[in-house]
């Protein structure tokens, strides 16, 4: 695995290599070669199968962070494929071509975190979530309490019990309720 990384490293200029544990890496690279790497991996170094493909929310730094994560069946072993994308207006070249189930992937992605994959087939389309009129829901900046208090009406019966004082009721129904217990208190 490391002569691979080596390789990705002077081909694609890696910026980040890591290997996580035996069998699995990751590497950084430039937006504009990731699909590059993920190609060369799949047609010269055995990396045939594609695992799947996330994204995480840098909201900090104003990017988003794609993996494209492949699996090696000769060797049994794992590599992810790291870039960055503006947050702002994101878009990715499209891999549908690479596999057949990237796209759906995509799809996912475009409609979680907005970010489109032109060319990608069916990915203006209501993938999980019909009618979404929001920002998309995955990104860090969605207050997701605000929204189902917005969306949502309060239900009666719905209460909300601290976790400690509620098993103890539930555990000790006869027992009075107390104030919290001290550690040492045992």
């Amino acid at each position: 695995m490391n002569e691979i990384l080596d390789k990705i490293k002077q081909k694609y200029s890696a910026e980040d290599v890591k290997v996580q544990r035996t069998g699995l890496a990751f590497v950084t690279v430039n937006k504009d070669v990731a699909l590059d790497a993920v190609t060369w991996l799949r047609d010269y170094e055995g990396y045939s199968h594609f695992v799947m493909m996330s994204c995480v929310d840098w909201i900090e730094d104003g990017k988003f962070q794609l993996l494209y994560l492949l699996h090696n069946p000769v060797t049994k072993t794992d590599v992810g494929v790291k870039t960055l994308i503006n947050r702002d207006n994101p878009a990715m070249t499209s891999g549908h071509h690479l596999w057949k189930q990237v796209w759906t992937y995509q799809r996912e992605l475009k409609e979680a975190f907005g970010i489109d994959f032109p060319g990608s087939p069916r990915v203006d389309e209501n993938f999980v979530v019909e009618g979404w009129v929001d920002i998309p829901h995955m990104r860090r900046d969605f207050n997701t309490k605000e929204y189902s208090e917005e969306t949502y009406f309060p239900r009666p019966g719905r209460e909300t019990h601290d976790p400690a004082t509620y098993m103890r009721e539930q555990l000790y129904p006869n027992q009075p309720v107390t104030a919290k217990r001290k550690d040492n208190d045992k």
